[in-house]
């Protein structure tokens, strides 16, 4: 049995596993650059990571602008990254959440103008709030078309509306 290692010695990272790990690191830092001001501040990153982030946003090379993503990874190796993952991911949701919510008020929108009455009523009965006459007002004016095109004005503030009712 002198040829069998012993199984608590690990096994070191191959170059190819690095690589990757540090990709992933950088894709991260992309990640992260991208998130405005306010976001990376409830975050609570680590100094050095956040002057990082900050350096980049004023680069336009693109060799500059990859090098910097490169120290951005480096810097991440000694940060726990678990937090910043958690983060990122309830943030992303968040918006994807927000432009879910965008779509649906831009299809009852169209449907008001295209003339489904029926979602007018569900939406009088789902929001007790919403005021009937306004309602109905608003949509007659978006349905008016101007020119041949619909009114675009009326269409927004119809939209508003909804808005309204739905953050209400």
């Amino acid at each position: 049995m002198a040829g069998n290692k012993n199984m608590n010695e690990t096994i070191p990272k191959s170059r190819t596993q690095l690589k990757k790990e540090a990709m992933a690191l950088q894709r991260i830092g992309e990640r992260l650059v991208a998130l405005s001001d306010e976001q990376l501040q409830r975050m609570d990153l680590p100094q050095m990571l956040m002057a990082a982030i900050e350096a980049i946003r004023g680069m336009t090379s693109r060799g500059a602008r990859r090098r910097q993503f490169q120290y951005i990874g480096t810097i991440m190796r000694a940060v726990d990254v678990e937090p910043i993952e958690q983060a990122l991911l309830e943030i992303e949701q968040g918006a994807y959440s927000q432009a879910q919510a965008f779509h649906q008020l831009e299809s009852w929108r169209d449907r008001l103008v295209a003339g489904d009455d029926g979602l007018m009523q569900e939406i009088l009965n789902t929001y007790p709030q919403a005021d009937r006459q306004r309602l109905g007002q608003l949509v007659r004016s978006a349905r008016k078309k101007t020119g041949g095109k619909p009114a675009p004005k009326s269409q927004r503030n119809l939209f508003r509306y909804l808005k309204h009712l739905t953050e209400s």
